[in-house]
């Protein structure tokens, strides 16, 4: 079945990624890899690669394009090579959407040229220490000055991707209490200046996989946040969370469909080279069904990601269908690339093989972005249940 989502313009990005991968991420991804973190400087090379700017308008840098085409061909190249662009998907996809949609014209001028050259990397602070999904619960405080010139913020956020080479942070703070019937009212929205006095990255955190993207805990004790840093209105950050949701959940589910591409593809270049009992792997008439089988649920998941990336890009993209996508895309990539791991045997299990770090690199997807469990909630929802 020919795929109709890309057209010429994609396939050449692709190209230019296929090569900027092969000669500037793969001879060092190692190095990344044992660092915890790709390197500052990586993001300027993205920066250059005009990666940063597709979707800012022109008049601050950017090609002025209003799709994430682009970002989904960057899902199957970097799954396809069996590497990560460290923290920057952060920048792109989650923090992009709130400046152009919150920030003022002048708020723009400041903010964006910077972050399409990656002189600014940009991040997303909602989560903190025991909360989780319930951001209504955050405690991290921004409370006005008598002079009325800046807030002060006070607080802790966790898991924060990018968090440690970030040089803006768009952080959520509650600016007045909750009322008695709305919890979610009296949250506000700052870009802070991660060179502010008082802002301070706490450890770096180890996680299971996505060794190559900083994540980082952070904490804020009495920092001066300018009143031009608040982003939109005083109050509204909770509604403002939800807009971005759909494209944050579309993008986790086409980069779990891409990670199963992969994972089928090293599959099948493993057992073709690997000989048992003197006879390649992919003679056993198990290796065929498995992989069979596997390419059958990853040709569904690409179907159901195409379909909402087309329905993203026409803006069309209901928060139940980007539930469904995420929670349906996601299961599958965790079968897929459990079944081609177990194909590659104990060799699977090392960490010099993209499958074990894509094992590893795969798991989070059902837990961030919202767990399989709230996209289920959502999915029920919208049936009336």
């Amino acid at each position: 079945m020919r795929r109709t989502v890309f057209n010429e313009d994609h396939e050449a990005f692709r190209e230019t990624i296929r090569a900027f991968i092969e000669a500037e991420v793969v001879p060092v991804y190692d190095e990344w890899f044992a660092a915890g973190q790709a390197p500052r400087d990586f993001y300027y090379k993205l920066g250059e690669l005009g990666i940063f700017g597709i979707n800012v308008p022109e008049e601050f840098g950017g090609a002025g394009l209003d799709t994430h085409k682009f970002e989904a061909v960057l899902y199957e190249e970097t799954s396809r090579a069996g590497v990560q662009f460290g923290g920057s998907g952060v920048h792109v996809l989650l923090a992009l959407p709130y400046i152009k949609m919150l920030a003022t014209d002048d708020q723009k001028k400041r903010y964006l040229p910077k972050f399409v050259s990656g002189e600014e990397m940009w991040a997303l602070a909602m989560t903190e220490p025991g909360t989780g999904s319930d951001v209504a619960g955050m405690k991290t405080t921004a409370k006005l000055s008598e002079d009325g010139t800046h807030y002060v913020l006070n607080g802790a956020k966790t898991f924060i991707t990018g968090g440690v080479h970030a040089d803006r942070v768009i952080v959520c703070a509650r600016t007045s209490a909750p009322s008695e019937d709305d919890r979610r009212f009296g949250i506000s929205l700052f870009a802070v200046d991660t060179k502010s006095e008082g802002y301070s990255i706490g450890r770096k955190l180890d996680k299971l996989g996505l060794k190559t993207s900083d994540t980082a805990e952070l904490a804020f004790v009495d920092v001066k946040v300018p009143v031009e840093d608040l982003l939109g209105e005083e109050g509204k950050g909770f509604s403002y969370l939800g807009h971005n949701l759909a494209s944050e959940r579309w993008g986790i589910a086409f980069g779990a469909y891409a990670q199963a591409k992969a994972a089928v593809r090293f599959a099948q270049q493993y057992v073709q080279e690997r000989t048992v009992f003197g006879k390649p792997v992919a003679h056993f008439q198990n290796t065929k069904f498995e992989l069979a089988a596997c390419q059958a649920e990853v040709d569904a998941a690409e179907a159901v990601a195409d379909r909402a990336l087309e329905a993203l890009d026409a803006h069309e993209l209901t928060p139940a269908e980007a539930a469904s996508a995420k929670l349906f895309c996601t299961e599958v990539a965790h079968r897929v690339i459990d079944r081609c791991l177990q194909l590659h045997g104990g060799y699977g299990y090392m960490n010099e093989y993209p499958i074990a770090r894509l094992y590893a690199d795969n798991r989070v997807n059902r837990i961030y972005g919202g767990t399989s469990e709230i996209m289920k909630s959502i999915i029920a929802k919208s049936m009336g249940l």
